[in-house]
């Protein structure tokens, strides 16, 4: 019996790939925002939540950790950059640096949620899925 490949069993790539893949990502979606909309909207929002799942279907299994604390250290460090290059883009026009990070992890915090819960909600199943593979067929009871 021939074990056919899902999308679970797909992930190759190495973690600091995903990592190079998941900043390249959403920078450029971040700047594409910016000049639509001058603010963080939205749109960084659904993208990066989709891009969580992305990065989790993947990674190579050795590599899962890199995978499952990426998001919320990619999201961080977006908005630092943000809050030191152009605070307004994510807080009110008068914060400073760090209250405007604050504020962008607050009003984005639905979407680091959602990103983070389902990156791991994928990492879960695909762990599972590859640990059944690698004990071989079971035989029916």
């Amino acid at each position: 019996m021939s074990h056919t490949r899902t999308v679970w069993d797909e992930g190759r790539e190495a973690g600091p790939q995903v990592v190079a893949l998941g900043v390249a990502v959403s920078l450029t979606v971040l700047l594409v925002d910016l000049w639509a909309t001058d603010r963080v909207s939205a749109l960084y929002d659904v993208v990066f939540v989709l891009l969580c799942v992305f990065l989790a279907l993947d990674v190579r299994p050795s590599d899962f950790f890199t995978a499952a604390v990426l998001p919320p250290l990619l999201m961080v460090g977006v908005f630092v950059m943000l809050g030191v290059a152009r605070p307004a883009t994510i807080g009110e026009a008068g914060d400073g640096a760090v209250q405007a990070v604050i504020s962008g992890l607050s009003h984005h915090s639905e979407a680091l949620f959602a990103g983070y819960l389902l990156c791991l909600v994928v990492l879960f199943i695909r762990h599972r899925r590859l640990s059944r593979s690698d004990r071989g067929p079971r035989l029916p009871v």
